[in-house]
């Protein structure tokens, strides 16, 4: 009994062991409604027997994230798992520092539950290097409604509509645009007012092509014009706030607007607000169009058995129907998958669903700038330069216009 219990104990060490899925999460959810969402991950991860190792920087946008990352990559020290975007999946794929997520592609057949535009995002050279998590609206505008009838004004739906409703809040003592001063939130705004004054093809020629003639003409100088018009209608408290506090301004009434995408909605839905009563979600003034944000995560190459196999675990649950619903309810946003049943989303994810599919029909859904989908980082911060250093000063559109179109050149 003595030598077959050895041979057995034997036997046993020499068997490989079981990986026991982990992952080290670096994300920028922090806020309130975000916090939620990532919660929720973690959660069916843990549920599902792996370890989580939370790794959250704070700073919206992604900017502040962005920097942890690259430090850590140069320490050789990359965190398996990272919320990442746009060209930036493309790039880091091509350095040759992810893993790829074919066989958790294939096996969920990913190519059928994804639109195109998301598809093309987190693939490079026909393999998967990312797993989205869902869609966000970025041209959202959300209003106040007790806010705008004490005014006595209704939602704009041009952005001449706006500058006359922000006015006669102004008169009324109440602020007519909720903004945070930061430079990715400037960003935002300025790629509203280009798709709201310009459309989806002006858009996409001057933010995504950066074709010159677009980036140096009189509706670029309009543009320009109407940021101008809007640092009239923020409080003199904006400069550095973070873009869940001005949400705080809107829910308490001393803000009536705010445009932001529809991580708002799960800032505002967190603090017990209401769709349609407390809130009113409404298409930025202007011409029609969508402007497509998306959240994915890639996996950056491991050897260590635990973290892969916690890498696989966690793509596979990101982009299955119960974490897709759970998430997205919570975060503001909508799923990335297109085969998902609506009942549990409220009446903004629904219109938000709606709008997209009517944009990818029209050809008139667009990937953001500010939000690292259309173009590389470097060019990226050349837009963001000149529009910050345009709202933040006396500069003339004409100067903007300029300066804009030589950072760009030299970005590219």
């Amino acid at each position: 009994m003595t030598a077959i219990a050895t041979v057995m104990a034997g036997a046993l060490l020499a068997a490989p062991a079981r990986a026991e899925p982990k992952v080290e999460v670096l994300h920028y959810w922090t806020s309130g409604g975000e916090s939620k969402a990532a919660g929720a991950l973690r959660q069916d991860f843990e549920t599902a027997g792996g370890k989580w190792i939370d790794a959250p920087v704070a700073g919206g946008g992604g900017d502040a994230a962005s920097t942890v990352l690259r430090s850590r990559v140069l320490a050789g020290d990359p965190p398996n798992a990272v919320q990442l975007k746009g060209p930036n999946i493309k790039e880091w794929a091509a350095q040759g520092k992810l893993a790829t997520l074919d066989d958790v592609a294939k096996a969920e057949n990913w190519d059928a539950v994804l639109p195109p535009q998301i598809r093309d995002v987190v693939t490079y050279k026909g393999h998967y290097y990312a797993v989205p998590v869902n869609i966000h609206r970025v041209n959202w505008m959300w209003v106040n409604p007790q806010a705008m009838k004490k005014a006595g004004v209704e939602i704009p739906k041009t952005w001449d509509e706006f500058n006359a409703a922000a006015e006669k809040l102004k008169a009324a003592g109440i602020i007519p645009l909720a903004h945070g001063g930061q430079p990715w939130q400037e960003g935002a705004l300025f790629e509203d007012v280009v798709l709201g004054l310009g459309g989806p093809d002006f858009y996409r020629k001057a933010l995504v092509e950066l074709d010159e003639k677009s980036l140096t003409s009189d509706t670029m100088v309009k543009v320009f014009d109407q940021m101008r018009k809007l640092r009239g209608y923020v409080d003199d408290g904006f400069p550095g706030r973070e873009w869940n506090l001005a949400a705080g301004l809107l829910m308490n009434g001393q803000a009536a607007m705010q445009i932001m995408g529809d991580w708002e909605k799960g800032e505002l839905t967190a603090a017990g607000k209401v769709p349609g009563k407390d809130f009113v979600c409404a298409h930025v003034p202007g011409k029609s169009g969508y402007i497509v944000n998306s959240d994915s995560f890639v996996m950056f190459s491991s050897s260590d058995p635990d973290r892969a196999a916690g890498q696989k675990l966690l793509a596979k649950l990101i982009l299955g129907k119960k974490f897709q619903e759970t998430f997205n309810v919570l975060k503001g946003s909508i799923p990335a998958r297109q085969d998902m049943a609506r009942d549990s989303f409220d009446e903004c994810a629904v219109k938000s669903m709606d709008d997209l599919k009517a944009a990818i029909d029209s050809n008139s859904a667009v990937p953001s700038m500010a939000h690292e989908m259309a173009v590389p980082g470097a060019v990226r911060g050349a837009f963001l330069d000149v529009v910050t250093a345009h709202f933040n000063s006396t500069m003339s559109s004409q100067d903007a216009v300029k300066r804009l179109a030589e950072a760009v050149d030299l970005a590219k």
